[in-house]
C-alpha cells in the first residue's frame, strides 16, 4: 500500500489537506472516510490502524492525480533524524574515519513534497543535491535490539536531502535546515511491499542526468542497526523519519563542483518506492524578514 499526503481544491475555491491511498487511476482519500478518528498519516500510524486503511485499497479513487498537490509524506514529524557519511563512496570522498553513525538533525519546516518547489537560498552558491531512502517508523521504540528493530517500521520513501554546503561550517545542522530545501516522497510504500530495503537501487537525476547510482545493499550502517542505535538515546515514535544516508556523486566533490541552480530539476528514485521529482527556485529573504507561517 502507497500512502500520500496532499491537498486539493474544495468546493470554496481554497485547498483542504488530506492524505489517502495511490492507486493507478487516483487517490483514495483516506481522510473523508477514516479523517474524525485519524486526519493524518502520523496519526494512522500512531493508532496502530494500517489494516484498518488497507480495506478501503479496493474502493473508487477520489481524485485524479492531476487535481491534487503533494505535501511531504509526514508533514509534522516528531523528530527528522539524518545519517550522514553512510555509502562507502561517499566516505572516500569526504575522507570519513569516524566508525560510529553520523547523525545530525533536519526541521519539519525545512521540508516539502513531491512536484513542489525547493529553494535554494540566496545566501548560498554551494546548494548541493542528496538523493536518500527515508524510512518511516510505524510503532513507539526505545531500545531495542538490532533483530528486532525492522518490526517498528511502518514503510520506506524517498527524501533530497538538500544540503547548503557553504552554511555546513564545523557542523550540519546550519547547511540542512533552510526552508524548503528537503524533499519528501512522493508516497510511503509499507513495509508488506518491499521485501528487502537493503538491496534497493537508488538514483539521483539532474535535469536528466544520472549524478548519483547506488544501492541500499552498500550503506555502511544497516537499517535496523540505524534503529537499535539511535533508539539507545531517543524514544522514535510512530511518524518519526530516519533518512539514510547519500551515495557518493554529490556535487561538493565533483570536479567541476556540480551545485543546484534556478530552473534545475532534480530527482530521486529508489526501485519499488518511485520517483521523488522538484524543481529549483532561487530564495531571496528579506534582511528582518518574518518568520515563514
Amino acid at each position: 500500500m502507497k500512502l500520500l499526503s496532499f491537498t486539493y481544491k474544495n468546493g470554496n475555491g481554497g485547498h483542504k489537506k488530506s492524505y489517502g491511498i495511490w492507486a493507478r487511476d487516483g487517490v483514495i482519500d483516506l481522510g473523508k472516510r477514516m479523517g474524525d478518528r485519524y486526519p493524518t498519516i502520523k496519526s494512522l500510524l500512531a493508532g496502530q490502524a494500517l489494516a484498518e486503511a488497507a480495506v478501503y485499497r479496493q474502493q473508487p479513487p477520489d481524485h485524479c492525480a492531476e487535481a491534487i498537490s503533494y505535501l511531504p509524506v509526514i508533514e509534522d514529524p516528531g523528530k527528522i533524524i539524518c545519517v550522514g557519511m553512510n555509502y562507502a563512496e561517499k566516505r572516500l570522498e569526504f575522507n570519513e574515519k569516524n566508525n560510529e553513525p553520523t547523525l545530525f538533525i533536519r526541521f519539519a519546516d525545512s521540508q516539502t513534497g513531491h512536484n513542489a518547489t525547493l529553494l535554494k537560498p540566496g545566501d548560498s552558491s554551494e546548494f548541493d543535491y542528496e538523493g536518500e531512502l527515508a524510512v518511516i517508523i510505524g510503532k513507539s521504540c526505545f531500545r531495542t535490539s538490532v533483530e528486532h528493530a525492522m518490526q517498528f517500521v511502518a514503510g520506506y520513501s524517498c527524501y533530497m536531502d538538500g544540503s547548503v554546503r557553504d552554511w555546513q561550517h564545523t557542523w550540519y545542522t546550519a547547511g540542512k535546515n533552510w526552508p524548503l530545501t528537503g524533499s519528501f516522497g512522493p508516497y510511503l510504500t509499507t513495509q508488506d511491499e518491499v521485501d528487502d530495503p537493503q538491496a534497493l537501487g537508488i538514483r539521483t537525476w539532474l535535469n536528466g542526468r544520472i549524478v548519483q547510482d547506488d544501492n541500499t545493499g552498500n550503506m555502511v550502517h544497516k537499517i535496523a542497526e540505524l534503529i537499535s542505535y539511535i533508539s539507545t538515546f531517543t524514544h522514535l515514535k510512530p511518524g518519526d523519519v530516519i533518512i539514510t544516508g547519500s551515495p557518493g556523486g554529490v556535487g561538493k566533490k565533483r570536479v567541476p563542483p556540480l551545485f543546484l541552480r534556478q530552473g534545475d530539476r532534480i530527482e530521486v528514485e529508489i526501485e519499488g518506492l518511485g520517483r521523488l521529482s522538484n524543481t529549483v527556485s532561487e530564495a531571496h529573504f528579506m534582511a528582518e524578514e518574518p518568520c515563514l507561517s
